[in-house]
């Protein structure tokens, strides 16, 4: 912003995950850099299959599914995302893009490489592009539904069989939701339980998974609503108070 930039360009350390952000300083990363890319990707190559991890929004689906593609989440961590496209186009399911919300990203052009600096390039490209024509990469994402609010819980799991226990709490919290009239189990899921919260206040959805390396339960929380992030926390943790060795 101070230096009047069109953009900015963010790379970790090893330059396989990239966020952008935009002249006015507003960050282009998570849910919205997979829509711009899955924008660009589908324009290119109509019908294309996205796969994403675990954690993108139901704003995100919606977003693809308008554009005629078809968004595939499956399971955190680049490497899953990344085979679980090469198994769908090994078995003759288009697929040219994958990534995560944490940023990183392969494309199919780019021979499924983790590769933060090629996702840059190809959307700079695009936003010489859109320049000639008056516009600015935030357009090709102004429909996308971004959540009124998010929340990140991380339950320690206190024992030493963790593993085995977050099963013992997925298994717990499945069957409790299934009983709720306002929850709707998601179908298909690749990764722990995620939840569609149909209530009027709440209009939102949890996931709760075991996480890949640690003895921990991440809860991913999203809400179209004010409140109500808060509203599904409290029902949900009211379902895990018997699971003793939960640490928040």
């Amino acid at each position: 912003v101070e230096h009047k930039a069109d953009l900015g360009i963010i790379f970790d350390t090893d330059v396989d995950r990239s966020a952008i952000v935009d002249r006015t300083g507003k960050s282009i990363n998570r849910n919205a850099l997979i829509a711009l890319i899955s924008a660009v990707i589908l324009r290119e190559h109509p019908g294309s299959t996205i796969v994403t991890d675990s954690v993108t929004s139901d704003g995100l689906a919606k977003f693809i599914a308008d554009r005629n593609g078809k968004h595939h989440r499956f399971r955190r961590g680049y490497k899953n995302v990344i085979n679980e496209s090469l198994r769908l186009n090994a078995n003759g399911e288009e697929s040219w893009l994958a990534i995560e919300t944490s940023g990183h990203a392969a494309l199919r052009e780019n021979y499924f490489l983790d590769d933060g600096a090629y996702l840059v390039a190809k959307l700079i490209v695009e936003a010489a592009c859109l320049r000639k024509e008056g516009k600015e990469l935030q357009d090709l994402i102004a429909d996308l539904q971004q959540p009124v609010e998010s929340k990140e819980i991380r339950f320690k799991i206190d024992t030493n069989d963790f593993k085995a226990y977050g099963e013992q709490v997925l298994e717990h919290i499945k069957m409790a939701a299934e009983k709720e009239q306002d929850w709707q189990l998601v179908s298909p899921n690749h990764e722990g339980v995620r939840i569609a919260c149909k209530g009027e206040e709440e209009q939102g959805w949890f996931l709760l998974r075991q996480s890949l390396h640690d003895p921990v339960l991440p809860l991913n929380i999203e809400s179209n609503v004010e409140g109500g992030v808060n509203r599904i926390t409290e029902r949900v943790l009211n379902l895990l108070s018997d699971f003793k060795a939960l640490k928040q």
